[in-house]
């Protein structure tokens, strides 16, 4: 026998059992979205790996350790999409969506990151990304905040929390960083390797250490909000007006700064304290330099990403994830007659009861044996149909769930009455 293939490391299927709650998650995300009136745009899942070396910036760890690059046979390099914003932004430039236009847009879909798979963060994970370009001033800032918090309300969350920060300008991050830098060169011998090797590269992530022997160490280096540019700091000062009018708590964390270069001014983390080390479930920020930098026009861009694993293992630490519906009815059948007119019933039935999920028995098997597949099914229902149903028109009714219904037998529009007030919760 041949030795069976297993998935890939970190890459996950999802089984029948848990995609009735990826589907209510999407489900409630989609039409989010469309409350604030952003519109789908679906992208490749491989582009051009220049692309993401030019956003993302070719010394981050993304870059340069976690995506899945290869050379296709035509030699071009290709990359397994490690993020959204990148391919969004090129899909708007090559389609004309930014000239002269305002857009808010949102697509969903996998990610591809070779990271060492732990809890909360896979090597294919999928992400909700919403963008949207053409807003200069913080009101879109607030809008994309005031969004993700009322997310946290429809599903119920409690242990979720806020934080902002202002990256400035590309400028006054440019003189910030010779600052920090200097900083940390006084503190060389106490840094990690990372840090070292992020000094020359990226010293703002070095702000993001999770590493706890450097808290000291970046607790006392010098704070961007001290080294922004006046624009910036009026940005920041109305995005935060605009969240207390709104009622949203934040806090402001200096040493928020994002992993992806192309950030600029605002940046803001919804992190849990329920998942561990792996607490943020929604991140964003502007990056209104990014469409140049793509080759575009200069423009205006904020955007945010939702990790759905991670919100999906939020809301079953909290019991927030509700009860699948598998079926409401399962079709038994007794006899040879009966099988087709159950296969007609159940077209029926569907035909007049919108939402109706109603399994029909298949691969022959008796009455009992058919009761045991009714109840494995998650049925709240079992419709049995034997031949003297058939002659008589009716339907045998038997609840499967507890319900305070005794087993009745039902003429076909009493029946289709009786399954629409439990399909519509009308009981």
């Amino acid at each position: 026998m041949s030795k069976r293939i297993q998935s890939i490391r970190g890459m996950h299927d999802i089984l029948p059992e848990q995609t009735p709650h990826w589907q209510f998650l999407e489900g409630l995300l989609r039409d989010l979205v469309a409350a604030y009136g952003y519109r789908e745009i679906r992208m490749p899942i491989v582009e051009k790996t220049e692309l993401f070396k030019r956003s993302i910036g070719e010394v981050t760890d993304i870059v340069e350790k976690e995506m899945y690059t290869f050379e296709d046979r035509n030699g071009d390099s290709l990359t397994l999409r490690p993020e959204g914003t990148a391919g969004c932004v090129r899909a708007c430039l090559e389609h004309g969506l930014l000239h002269n236009q305002q857009q808010r847009l949102w697509y969903m879909g996998p990610m591809f990151r070779h990271e060492r798979p732990q809890k909360g963060r896979y090597r294919q994970f999928h992400q909700l990304g919403i963008e949207a370009f053409g807003f200069p001033g913080p009101d879109i800032d607030a809008e994309m905040i005031a969004l993700s918090a009322r997310l946290w309300r429809l599903l119920g969350l409690k242990d979720v929390r806020l934080e902002i920060n202002s990256l400035g300008s590309s400028e006054a991050r440019a003189a910030y960083r010779a600052v920090l830098v200097a900083y940390f060169r006084d503190h060389f011998d106490a840094l990690d390797e990372e840090s070292k090797r992020r000094l020359e590269t990226n010293p703002l992530r070095i702000l993001d250490s999770k590493n706890p022997e450097l808290e000291e160490i970046i607790a006392g280096a010098p704070s961007l909000l001290d080294h922004l540019d006046e624009e910036s700091v009026e940005h920041f000062a109305r995005l935060r007006e605009r969240l207390d009018d709104l009622g949203i708590e934040y806090r402001v964390n200096p040493r928020l700064v994002r992993g992806l270069d192309y950030y600029s001014r605002t940046v803001f983390e919804w992190i849990t304290g329920s998942l561990g080390a792996q607490g943020t479930i929604c991140a964003g920020g502007r990056y209104d330099g990014l469409i140049e930098q793509l080759g575009g026009k200069p423009g205006t861009a904020i955007g945010l990403a939702i990790g759905i694993e991670r919100l999906l293992a939020l809301l079953e630490e909290e019991g927030r994830l509700p009860p699948p519906v598998e079926c409401h009815a399962y079709l038994v059948t007794v006899g040879e007659g009966s099988e087709r007119a159950g296969a007609l019933l159940a077209e029926r039935l569907r035909d007049r009861i919108a939402g109706l999920r109603v399994v029909c028995h298949a691969g022959g098997g008796g009455f009992k044996a058919q009761m045991k597949r009714a109840d494995r099914s998650g049925a709240d229902w079992a419709l049995i149909l034997g031949e003297d149903e058939v002659t008589a028109g009716t339907v045998t009714l038997k609840p499967l769930r507890g319900q305070a219904d005794e087993q009745q037998t039902l003429d076909e529009a009493s029946l289709i009455e009786r399954l629409a007030r439990w399909v519509n919760k009308e009981d």
